[in-house]
């Protein structure tokens, strides 16, 4: 006591709060606490925060304990009450969340995330014809707050399973969270990484897709996803373990038991607290998801091109045309069921419909052509024969020859095109020359007779003795062009 009187004697503190010394005999301790440091002992006049409220409100999205302490003291100002620093408000939750074990709420809110991955347990499928068993790997999906799970079956673990897994679990849940939590595995994730990982690119466009953000699990921190770990081992036991005495033979059957299962699991009573799965996530969870787009996720493959010289790619031993100006180049295609979409650099370049059925197809759009190649396919029989009446009569029949030896039309188009550059070199009047005279020898001369024709001069010859002949003759009315002399045939007269 003296020490504590002599202390306060050397401070003007003392003086302040009207402390005369000396104190009298019947002053203790706690009096002159009370009498130099009021304020310490008003702490328990103060407002107490409902911490179940806080609780509450903590569960619901965007909220944190600065917005609610602020709350908490325009209250107490309203209620002339002295609220709590921030500090002690925070102690106070923290205290209540450690005793109620309630920490799990805190960063994991309704609609926020949900997290996905692959049970450790297989279930199995029976060949009805050789007994064979098949494994079936089991999806298992939880979301973070109300542990509400959506589980299927599927025979592999690829990049379709996984994909047409969650499109099914978001059309289960009616809705989609605002984060995808994967483990590292390949189908989710291309490169591990805890500042910058690499997503699998179809996982990423289906997230896009549903609006969703994909956040791995770091590796080896099942904490990073406890209620799928958690969910795991308990559907083991619930749904696939419960169903190892029963013989599935497809696994649309084995799914169906899985489903029946599922709903029990979702809808059994919690242990420690009020409600099911089911019932919390209608009251809690369910108005939090953000809704479905208006169409489900197409799965899309991925795949690199190297555009060829005939500016086309090969997808599937089908052909698809690309711009001319790519050729050589490498190209990133899109496939899906109907499309096949063409990249390049990350812009889309062009795209067509898929091509089912006979091996081979080409499906080729005329602006991917150059300019020559656009003028071959712009020409088409009708325009062949009209070119060819301008010509002349000859002509005429042998285009129209051309074009009806073979079974599918457009095969003559390429012959009747020589023709066309035939005229540009050696004249019209002497490829309709060439053309009489290889009418002579057959009714279906080839590109190839008249192209010989013309070289050897042979169209020329037979003007000139065609003239010869009817001098000769002094039939001044025979002008039959194929009239031949006695000379043609190297006789003498």
């Amino acid at each position: 006591m003296a020490g504590l009187v002599a202390g306060c004697c050397k401070n003007t503190h003392a003086d302040q709060k009207g402390v005369l010394w000396p104190l009298p005999d019947d002053v203790g301790d706690p009096d002159l606490q009370l009498m130099l440091f009021p304020e310490r002992l008003q702490t328990s006049l103060r407002r107490i925060p409902d911490c179940e409220h806080i609780h509450r409100e903590m569960a619901k999205s965007g909220v944190t304990l600065s917005l609610l302490w602020s709350e908490y003291c325009e209250v107490c100002r309203l209620s002339n009450e002295i609220p709590l620093k921030h500090t002690q408000y925070c102690n106070y939750y923290r205290k209540f969340a450690a005793t109620t074990k309630a920490t799990m709420h805190i960063s994991r809110k309704p609609g926020e995330q949900l997290e996905v991955d692959w049970a450790g347990q297989t279930a199995a499928i029976v060949d009805r014809d050789t007994g064979e068993l098949f494994p079936v790997y089991v999806f298992v999906a939880a979301l973070s707050s109300s542990q509400y799970a959506y589980v299927e079956g599927f025979l592999s673990q690829n990049q379709e399973s996984w994909i047409t897994a969650h499109v099914n679990a978001f059309t289960f849940f009616e809705g989609v969270t605002r984060i995808l939590v994967p483990d590292n595995l390949k189908t989710g994730v291309e490169k591990p990484s805890w500042y910058s990982p690499v997503i699998n690119k179809t996982y990423h466009e289906m997230a896009e897709h549903y609006g969703t953000a994909v956040i791995p699990a770091r590796v080896r921190k099942p904490k990073d996803k406890p209620s799928v770990e958690g969910i795991v081992g308990i559907i083991s036991t619930w749904i696939i373990a419960a169903l190892r005495n029963q013989t599935y033979f497809s696994l649309a059957e084995l799914n169906n038991a899985i489903m029946q299962k599922l709903r029990e699991f979702n809808s059994k009573p919690f242990q420690k607290k009020p409600g099911s799965r089911l019932s919390t996530f209608l009251n809690e969870e369910r108005h939090a998801l953000q809704p479905l787009p208006a169409s489900a996720y197409e799965l899309a493959t991925w795949k690199i091109a190297t555009v060829q010289f005939n500016y086309h790619i090969s997808v599937d031993t089908m052909h698809y045309s690309v711009p001319y100006e790519y050729i050589k180049h490498k190209v990133d295609v899109r496939i899906t069921k109907g499309v096949i979409e063409v990249f390049f650099n990350n812009h889309r370049i062009c795209s067509h419909p898929r091509l089912y059925g006979r091996l081979g197809q080409y499906a080729t759009a005329e602006d991917h052509m150059p300019d020559k190649h656009k003028q071959f396919v712009q020409w088409n029989a009708e325009r062949f024969v009209l070119w060819a009446q301008n010509v002349g009569p000859s002509t005429t029949t042998v285009i129209k020859a051309m074009l009806s030896f073979h079974r599918i039309e457009q095969q003559g188009y390429k012959a009747c095109m020589a023709l066309l550059k035939l005229a540009d070199k050696y004249s019209l009047v002497r490829l309709e020359a060439a053309c009489a005279r290889a009418l002579s020898y057959t009714p279906n001369p080839s590109y190839k007779n008249i192209s010989t024709i013309l070289v050897s001069g042979q169209d020329t010859v037979a003007v000139e003795t065609k003239i010869s002949d009817a001098k000769q003759n002094g039939d001044s009315q025979n002008t039959h062009s194929f009239t031949r002399g006695a000379g043609y045939y190297g006789r003498n007269s």
